[in-house]
């Protein structure tokens, strides 16, 4: 193929398929607005587009160069910005064959930037989720800034960037680890410090059902993800120059849809006998945990593996999710089942399908990526807690956020009244 030809198209895969990730903070934010009550809803919205945009700028301005950016085993270069080449700019600037110089590269650089930067941010949607209705907003926004700056560069230097872990020989084609793992152990963190909500686990140990606050808008956030999801995996090719590239797409996009739809039927299967109920939030669940499974290796030939690894994420979020209840962990939307969980599974199930991976340097690679992220974002949140405040007060969380942080209600036309813990009523 002409060098040009396949310069462009590679960019135009990075742009395409970028494009259609970041469309999923949309997702995210229709999620977990809808699976909190009415009175937190604005703050959802403030919170979703504000990570995005800390994510955009924290990982152009530190985050790119440290994970990508001569690597060294641990960590990439720690230099401020990241830029086009030097013969992009001539050739923009309308340089004599400058276009055969760029062409010999694989693809515009900031096409690749922007490509990895929605990534980026999709880790700190996971944490939103977790946190929402008591944490406090500007805590929550340093903690991205920490994650998407430093955590999430570091963790993506030492596998996608070339680092220790890549040359041992850990797998993970989109990230069930990288991505999704790493939100959610920095999840874990946060809920584990910040607490529950007030009455949501009753003294005498039972769960107080906090259902979403508009179904549909949950189930449209899942399909709006299950729509990303396929720029998440299928772009994970990270090419589009030959004819094996176009179908590794096309067996990444089957894969993900297989995946996510066992997902679903799986979650719904094991409902009733761990959850003691049919219950819709898992089946929307066992949708995230399936497509968090596949992520790892969506690159499979055998397509019925799909099923079977989304089938199993499926339960594994379900059964984590009566786990969290049973343990006293607070996570609103289910992000520590569908993304941790799920994706822990989905990484290791990469050495059943790919018999280049190694099962012994997944697990390595799950267990330093969870360490790691958990420790550094258990400290960063007691840092918060002990400085600023990583919680809301008692009053602002019992008037709901909306009102008490923002002064706008998402449904005005509701009244809405602050919530009495269980011996108070």
């Amino acid at each position: 193929m002409n060098p040009e030809v396949e310069f462009v198209l590679n960019t135009f895969a990075f742009l395409l398929w970028g494009a259609l990730v970041m469309w999923m903070a949309a997702g995210f934010t229709m999620l977990e607005s809808g699976s909190v009550r009415t009175k937190n809803a604005s703050v959802i919205c403030l919170k979703n587009i504000g990570l995005y945009s800390i994510a955009g700028i924290a990982f152009y301005t530190i985050g790119y160069n440290l994970m990508y950016t001569d690597v060294q085993g641990l960590i990439g270069k720690l230099s401020l910005f990241y830029s086009p080449s030097a013969e992009e700019v001539a050739l923009v600037e309308g340089a004599d064959n400058a276009a055969a110089v760029v062409a010999q590269h694989d693809y515009a650089t900031m096409s690749d930037w922007f490509f990895q930067m929605v990534f980026v941010a999709t880790a700190a949607s996971i944490v939103s989720g977790a946190l929402a209705e008591r944490v406090n907003l500007w805590a929550f926004f340093i903690f991205t800034v920490w994650l998407t700056a430093i955590v999430y560069p570091i963790v993506g230097a030492w596998t996608w960037g070339g680092g220790w872990l890549a040359e041992l020989g850990f797998m993970d084609f989109a990230g069930s680890s990288i991505v999704h793992g790493t939100g959610g152990w920095a999840a874990l963190a946060g809920v584990m410090v910040v607490g529950a909500r007030m009455g949501k686990f009753r003294a005498d140990g039972t769960v107080k059902e906090t259902p979403p606050s508009s179904v549909p808008v949950v189930t449209l956030g899942v399909f709006i993800l299950w729509f990303g999801w396929f720029g998440f995996n299928v772009g994970s090719q990270l090419a589009l120059g030959s004819a094996g590239d176009a179908i590794g797409m096309a067996h990444a996009a089957v894969n993900t849809n297989l995946a996510g739809a066992a997902g679903v039927l799986a979650a719904i299967a094991v409902a009733r006998p761990i959850l003691r109920r049919f219950d819709l939030f898992a089946a929307l669940n066992g949708a995230i945990a399936g497509l968090v499974a596949i992520t790892a290796g969506p690159d499979m030939v055998n397509h019925y593996w799909a099923i079977i690894i989304g089938a199993v994420g499926g339960v594994v979020c379900v059964a984590a999710i009566r786990l969290l209840d049973m343990i006293r962990v607070d996570d609103v939307v289910g992000a520590v089942p569908a993304h941790l969980f799920a994706g822990i599974w989905g990484t290791l199930a990469v050495a059943i399908t790919n018999p280049e991976a190694d099962v012994w340097i997944q697990l390595l690679g799950v267990v330093s990526i969870g360490a790691f992220v958990f420790s550094v974002s258990f400290l960063a949140w007691k840092l918060l807690e002990t400085t600023i405040g990583a919680r809301v007060s008692d009053r602002v969380e019992r008037l709901g956020q909306d009102v008490a942080e923002l002064g706008i209600e998402a449904y005005p036309e509701f009244v809405l009244m602050p919530e009495m813990d269980d011996e108070e009523a």
